[in-house]
């Protein structure tokens, strides 16, 4: 055992989480579809810029269709994922997913599309998303048992960060050798993967939440519940003032290498994937351990934002390559803490909706953010955009430094609120 950051910390196996069958067909399936959604994401992005002659607000715009629905539907998602069974939901949101994914390809297969077609279907898109991620991240928690969480949720992490890696670097191969609607179709083909996990989940080996029965203020209960809490309530600001500012990578990154770096869709796929292998290291790091502390929210944070000055500062695609590469790493420093304390420290008949509440936060601010950097990006240049993220990530330190609600020290795999 070692110490960091003053607190005691203990390390294991990388893969634990693995060696637990539902976990493992739940992870496969994960890896190989989300590596699909980073595979369009990115190329929906290009696709737009081509689209628009290279507009940052189209990019904004496009993000925010993208989002909006998880900031207007979040909570109420989450209550539906508290109220139901996670893997039917799953199962049903999933399948949702893949239809929205040959749409999408369908419509961009015609050559010549109206834009705010691709919007409406980018917006679908979100909608599913809003009830597949709280159902996705508390699904985890039923999988595994306590002293493997915090290994389940850093892999689970991971995945997301690895599949960011395969995913741009095969949409830039894509588009140059296929063009644009074969990303799409490989995207929809994905979530087979996805769907015979979860068909071959054995049931009787979860361990299910209790499921929360309907009534009246239920969301409103959980907002109660989130703002009592510390442990809870301080990384939800930090990550709401991060995500609406910080997190924009796919608005404010590829108009930096194409306008700042006189730079191609092939290398701004290229630098995204150096940024994601930062991430996946840094993400098998973080699954070592199995106990988060609550300053490592804050000393991440910092760091995230320290990250973003530096690839700021870049002169060239050269230089941007290693920045980029510290960059990714230092996102999940600042992700990885606030997402497990959050995870861990819910009360499981409330987990849907603060991993809901969690995803309106981090993902459901971009709709705010996403047109205003990407404005800024257009008129005054993609550095002012990632300078704006850097002030972002020092407000919410300084906030949660000086002025929060102070968290405890330790969050423990064995020890969860609620679990006692």
């Amino acid at each position: 055992m070692t110490r960091v950051a003053g607190q005691l910390e203990t390390h294991g196996s990388v893969t634990r989480s693995l060696r637990i069958r539902n976990f493992r067909l739940f992870f496969g399936g994960q890896l190989i579809s989300q590596t699909g959604t980073w595979l369009t994401m990115v190329a929906q992005a290009l696709f737009v810029l081509h689209l628009t002659d290279n507009s940052g607000v189209a990019v904004g715009l496009l993000t925010a269709c993208q989002f909006l629905p998880v900031l207007v539907l979040g909570a109420w998602a989450g209550l539906v994922a508290d109220r139901s069974n996670k893997r039917t939901l799953l199962l049903i949101a999933q399948s949702c997913a893949m239809l929205q994914s040959f749409a999408m390809a369908a419509l961009i297969a015609t050559g010549d599309p109206p834009l705010l077609a691709i919007y409406a279907v980018a917006a679908l898109g979100g909608t599913i998303t809003a009830f597949d991620s709280p159902a996705r991240r508390s699904f985890v928690v039923e999988m595994v048992p306590d002293d493997h969480l915090q290994n389940a949720v850093s892999l689970n992490s991971a995945l997301m960060t690895g599949s960011r890696i395969v995913g741009p670097a095969l949409a830039g191969l894509l588009i140059v050798t296929a063009g644009y609607t074969w990303c799409f179709v490989i995207d929809g083909v994905s979530y087979i993967a996805v769907l015979v996990g979860l068909w071959r989940i054995r049931t009787s080996e979860l361990r299910p939440a209790p499921i929360t029965t309907p009534g009246k203020g239920q969301v409103r209960e959980g907002l109660r519940y989130v703002r009592g809490e510390p442990d809870l309530f301080v990384p939800l600001v930090m990550m709401t003032i991060v995500g609406t500012f910080a997190m924009n990578f796919v608005v404010v990154m590829p108009l930096f290498v194409k306008q700042s770096l006189a730079g191609s869709d092939t290398n701004y796929t290229l630098v995204y994937s150096v940024m994601s292998i930062g991430s996946l290291g840094a993400a098998l790091l973080k699954a070592r351990l199995t106990r988060t502390t609550n300053r490592q929210v804050i000393t991440g944070t910092a760091a995230y934002g320290a990250s973003l000055l530096l690839i700021a500062s870049m002169p060239n695609l050269a230089w941007t390559f290693p920045a980029a590469l510290v960059l990714g790493a230092a996102s999940v420093m600042c992700t990885v803490p606030a997402t497990t304390n959050v995870q861990m420290r819910a009360l499981p008949s409330m987990r849907g909706r603060v991993l809901a509440l969690q995803g309106v936060v981090w993902i459901g601010t971009t709709p705010v953010g996403a047109p205003i950097l990407g404005w800024v990006c257009e008129h005054l240049g993609p550095r002012v955009g990632l300078l704006i993220g850097a002030a972002a990530c020092a407000v919410a330190v300084l906030w949660a430094m000086l002025i929060a609600p102070p968290m405890s020290g330790e969050v423990g795999a064995t020890q969860p609120i609620g679990a006692a």
